[in-house]
This record gives structure tokens, C-alpha cells and sequence, in this order.
């Protein structure tokens, strides 16, 4: 949503402005973890001191974050070390077929996470985690990928996505950088009836449409500051968003934006907290995600940060978040390859 970098952060990952509570724990506790270090491996907004602080001071351990840019960043990288680089990682339901197939991520011990019991039943069972009787992802945070637009523009919400295939926009439009959402979200556009398992056909039609608004864009960018600065900076009127946390940041910069879920609908992700393969320290990766579950990190995320959040379900609605029947929720593609693939070639025409 995912959530992005090794340089400086924003909003899908924005910092938030309120603190979480510090957790106690015994000092007999506390022992074990002491002297250990955990390698997080996330998007910006994932890994605040609002609740890195808690953890530290709840296991003895020190948090050591790492950001990522894009899902195929974080993957490729996950994929080069074999999982060995980092111990907990987050990334959206659509992902988890990959991880899971290349054994990049391990199973997660529920009975070692005593706050999933704050889980909002709606994401207690969440089918694309789990393989068989074994459960690889924790819910954290959700979110989606909407339409951004110029308000000065367009008085009223943009309908359909059609609008960013509009000649009279040219060059007034950009487009996430991103394999997955950016495709899936074409594949919307054009009603495909699953947007994550094509004919033939469909991947024929994607590539010609894509194709087809690459020659209207400004350019792709990556991660959720970089379509920020290029908005802000660039007279754009409509953007493929990479969430709901770059409207206030556009409004931040004297951006008079709009967000909307088009008639088509749009994808939802729902980012979820999983332990690598190469995890040094199984129980201090189980202490960090049980931290994560408090309901107070939940409001944070939600109030402060832009996200829909899997545990107060009050902070969703006082935030406005009440459009998920109108998302589309990422699954594995059929053939993941082959959309990277796809995506080269559009990028390269």
C-alpha cells in the first residue's frame, strides 16, 4: 500500500503525529530478546517510532527499519537472499502466492500473537494468507488504489477511468510505477470480469490499453512522495494514486485534490505483517507483529496516517473509510510472469 524508502519518507507511509502508549513488560521477559535486533523490511508510515518505541522497550530488542520503494523491489530483494537480509516483512495479499512458492516466508504461531484477538472479524479470516491449515500473514493495514484528482479541473468526481485515456489531458496525467496495481487497475478500467486471472484476450487488451495511455501520460513515478512532488510541481489534473495518504499530502502542498473510487471500482489491498524464511529470531518477529495489533496502533494508522486500520473499528469510520464493498481486493495473478513481462514491454514501446 503499501505502503516506501532508504531516503526520505512521506505519507502511504506517512509519519504519524500522535504517540502509542509504551508497553510494559517484566524484566524476565524482556531477557530474552535483549541485545537482539530485528530487520524490518516495509513501506513508509510501517515502521514509526510510535510503535518501534514500544517494541524496543517491551522485548529489550533494537528495531533496525529498512524501506522499500515498490512490491518488485521488495520482492526481488527478498528473492536474491532467500529471505536471509530481514526477518519481517509487509506486503499485500496479492503477493503472498509468490512468497509462498518461492519459500520465502515462514508460517506464523497465532498462539505467539495475543492481540490478533483485536482483529474486526472481517479480517480474521482472510483466505489469500493461508496455504492449507497454515497461516503466512498478519492484517495490519488497508487501503486503496483510487483516482486522484485536480478539483480546479474537475468541479465534480471524474465517473469512470476512462477520463485518463482523455487526449485532452496529454501529458497532464501520470501513472504508478508499479507491475501489479498499475495492470490490475487497466484490467478495471476495461471491465475485465477477473481482474486477476485473463484469456489470452485479456492480456492482449491490457497491453493495447496500457500502451495506449502511456502516449497521454507525463511519466510513471515511484513511490508515494514522488507522485506527490511531480502533482504538485508538474500542473497535473488526474493521477493513478498509490493511496488515500497522498491526498492530504497534496492538500499539504496547496493542491486543491480530490480523491474517488470510479464507477469501475478500484483495487483494495490490505497489507499484511509475514516472517521471512531467513528470520534469525522467530519469537522477537512474533513480539513485533503482536506490538503492531495493539488498538492503539490501529486509530494511529487510521487518524494520523491515511490507512484503514484491521483493529478499531471506530477509527474507519470516524476517518471516512466505508468504500471497501467498492474495492476490489488483490489476489494472486495467474501468471505473474507473464504480467511482468506485459509491463516491460508496455514500459519499453
Amino acid at each position: 500500500m503499501s505502503h516506501m524508502l532508504n531516503v526520505k519518507k512521506l505519507t502511504r507511509r506517512q509519519a504519524l503525529a500522535t504517540g502509542v502508549a509504551a508497553l510494559a513488560m517484566p524484566f524476565i521477559a524482556r531477557t530474552a530478546f535483549a541485545a537482539r535486533e530485528l530487520r524490518i523490511f516495509t513501506w513508509e508510515g510501517y515502521g514509526e517510532p510510535q510503535w518501534v518505541k514500544p517494541f524496543e522497550e517491551k522485548t529489550g530488542a533494537r528495531a533496525k527499519v529498512a524501506y522499500t520503494l515498490s512490491v518488485d523491489e521488495m520482492f526481488a530483494k527478498m528473492q536474491a537472499s532467500k529471505g536471509s537480509d530481514y526477518d519481517v516483512i509487509a506486503f499485500d495479499t496479492s503477493m503472498f502466492g509468490r512468497y509462498i512458492d518461492d519459500s520465502l516466508v515462514q508460517p506464523i504461531d497465532v498462539g505467539k500473537i495475543p492481540n490478533a484477538a483485536n482483529l474486526v472479524p472481517a479480517f480474521r479470516q482472510v483466505a489469500p494468507i493461508r496455504r492449507g491449515d497454515k497461516q503466512y500473514g498478519m492484517p495490519f493495514a488497508w487501503g486503496s488504489i483510487p483516482l486522484i484528482y485536480d478539483k480546479g479541473a474537475f468541479p465534480s468526481a471524474p465517473e469512470s477511468w476512462e477520463v485518463m485515456w482523455d487526449p485532452q489531458y496529454a501529458q497532464q496525467m501520470i501513472a504508478l510505477d508499479d507491475t501489479n496495481n498499475y495492470l490490475v487497475t487497466v484490467a478495471i478500467a476495461l471491465g475485465i470480469k477477473d481482474p486477476f486471472n485473463w484469456t489470452d484476450s485479456d492480456f492482449d487488451k491490457v497491453k493495447q490499453k496500457a500502451i495506449e495511455q502511456k502516449g497521454l501520460l507525463l511519466t510513471y513515478y515511484n513511490g508515494n512522495d514522488g507522485g506527490v512532488d511531480i502533482f504538485a510541481s508538474s500542473g497535473i489534473k488526474l493521477m493513478l494514486s498509490a493511496g488515500e495518504p497522498q491526498l492530504p499530502a497534496l492538500i499539504k502542498r496547496g493542491v486543491n485534490a480530490g480523491l474517488t473510487i470510479p464507477r469501475e471500482g478500484a483495487i483494495g489491498w490490505l497489507d499484511n505483517w509475514t516472517i521471512s524464511a531467513g528470520a534469525t529470531d522467530v519469537d522477537l518477529a512474533h513480539a513485533w507483529i503482536d506490538v503492531c495489533l495493539e488498538k492503539s496502533v490501529g486509530a494511529a494508522l487510521s487518524d494520523h496516517a491515511h490507512y484503514g486500520n484491521v483493529t478499531d473499528r471506530a477509527a474507519n469510520e470516524r476517518n471516512g473509510y466505508t468504500y471497501g464493498d467498492r474495492l476490489v481486493w488483490l489476489q494472486s495473478p495467474e501468471d505473474w510472469n507473464r504480467r511482468v513481462k506485459l509491463w516491460n514491454e508496455v514500459k519499453a514501446s
